[in-house]
């Protein structure tokens, strides 16, 4: 039952939120030019996933009556088993792609309360705060509110983006080509096209940024809930363009706040991550700092609640169908107890990252990784190609997660700074296309098969 702008504005700040705004500053500020590629690509990444499942998905969710991604899937395929393992990589990429919410807003609650009251609040602490927060405001608000509240968020962050890289410009004496020369001077590489993360980074950033963003379930969800169908390709334009606007802030923020450390305005910053605050507590107006700042706390709760939901959607809703148990009585309330639960793991996940000197902007790559290597065969090449088979769709995701996982956890670092995730994509994809072509073609329901072909 969404409208056009809803939609449009709910899709982009969700993606945007505490990834962008606190982890993309800290990623310039570390990498230079290397995250531009996430910037160019996330748009790009909108088209596909809108060309793609943007009609497809709000078909098969009119006339399958679904309320969650995995009963879309289970339509689709006509399996339980695709069902629970699509519920299982949504389960897991929540707790990853959360944690980077909860950690973003845990170390800009700590610069405030540190420039505010002069005393010192560990990680630990403001990190249980912002779980406290963030769980009250899931139980009670629901998809729904958190849907609506993304158009006031949005346009703050829109706004923000572009007054904030006015700012920023101003901070240096001589504008942005001074800030440039002067990041240049101190590291040449950092302005180069790829970055301090180099080639291969930067492309299996291109990769999975513009593929996987058909597989995450924050943004393909969206579409299941606009009103009409011939809405779709109205959405797109306004997404693209308030990310972009957005986005302005990620780039600003963090070269300015990397010159202002080089020559001497601003002290060295103990991590990345604290750029963003930093400067908009040092050089951004007071008025302007409040307002961006109440935006940024008020996207990471949207998109916290958002991912919250289809968490316990997942653990709640789909897991136990897909393993034959029959609906819980109360599911209302199992679901509040899911989020409460959810919440917790992704806080000690966030906790544990954040030990290992892991940058919010990676962490949120992870968790977008997760969900594209398991989703993107499954649901974007699966929902248009009739070929694709349950068991085909199995495999893909469980190989995502186990590569993907897998490598996380180990810390294991591939050669040539090439992300854990960029290489479960493509396992999954090349599995996926592969089993499906070399077993029978499946039978599909007649009516699925009719909604395939619109």
């Amino acid at each position: 039952s969404l409208g056009v702008m809803v939609t449009a504005v709910a899709i982009f700040s969700t993606t945007l939120s505490g990834f962008g705004f606190v982890g993309g500053p800290g990623l310039v500020y570390g990498t230079g030019m290397s995250s531009v590629w996430i910037i160019i690509t996330s748009t790009a990444g909108f088209s596909l996933s809108a060309f793609l499942l943007a009609k497809r998905l709000r078909l098969f969710a009119g006339y399958c009556d679904t309320v969650s991604l995995p009963d879309a899937v289970a339509a689709r395929y006509g399996s339980e088993s695709t069902r629970g393992l699509t519920a299982l990589a949504i389960l897991l990429g929540v707790i990853g792609y959360l944690a980077t919410q909860m950690l973003a807003m845990a170390l800009v609650l700590q610069s405030v309360l540190q420039g505010a009251l002069e005393m010192d609040f560990s990680v630990a602490t403001c990190l249980a705060i912002s779980c406290a927060v963030l769980t009250f405001y899931s139980v009670t608000g629901g998809i729904i509110a958190s849907v609506y509240t993304d158009i006031i968020q949005g346009a703050v962050m829109v706004v923000a983006g572009v007054l904030i890289c006015f700012t920023a410009a101003s901070s240096v004496e001589g504008g942005i080509s001074q800030i440039v020369s002067t990041v240049m001077e101190d590291d040449a590489e950092a302005m180069g096209p790829w970055g301090t993360m180099g080639i291969f980074a930067c492309l299996a950033w291109y990769f999975t940024f513009v593929i996987g963003g058909a597989g995450q379930p924050h943004i393909i969800t969206k579409h299941m809930m606009i009103r009409n169908v011939t809405d779709a390709p109205k959405i797109l334009p306004i997404s693209m363009a308030g990310y972009l606007f957005g986005a302005l802030l990620w780039i600003s923020v963090g070269l300015a706040m990397r010159a202002l450390v080089l020559i001497g305005d601003a002290p060295e910053l103990h991590e990345a991550d604290a750029a963003a605050p930093a400067f908009l507590l040092s050089f951004a107006h007071p008025l302007l700092a409040g307002i961006v700042f109440a935006g940024l706390f008020a996207a990471i709760m949207s998109t916290a609640d958002a991912f919250l939901n289809i968490g316990t959607a997942a653990a709640v809703h789909d897991m136990p169908r897909a393993l034959g148990v029959p609906t819980f009585r109360r599911e209302l309330l199992w679901s509040r107890v899911g989020t409460v639960v959810i919440a917790l793991m992704a806080a000690l996940f966030a906790l544990f990252a954040h030990g290992q000197g892991q940058l919010v902007a990676l962490l949120g790559a992870f968790g977008w990784g997760t969900f594209a290597g398991a989703l993107v065969p499954t649901v974007a090449i699966g929902f248009n190609w009739k070929r694709a088979t349950p068991l085909a769709a199995n495999v893909a995701i469980v190989s995502s997660l186990v590569v993907n996982v897998s490598l996380q956890i180990g810390d294991v670092s591939v050669p040539y700074a090439i992300p854990g995730y960029a290489i479960s994509l493509l396992l999954s994809i090349a599995l996926f296309l592969g089993i499906s072509l070399a077993s029978r073609p499946p039978h599909i329901d007649p009516d699925i098969e009719k909604l395939m072909d619109i």
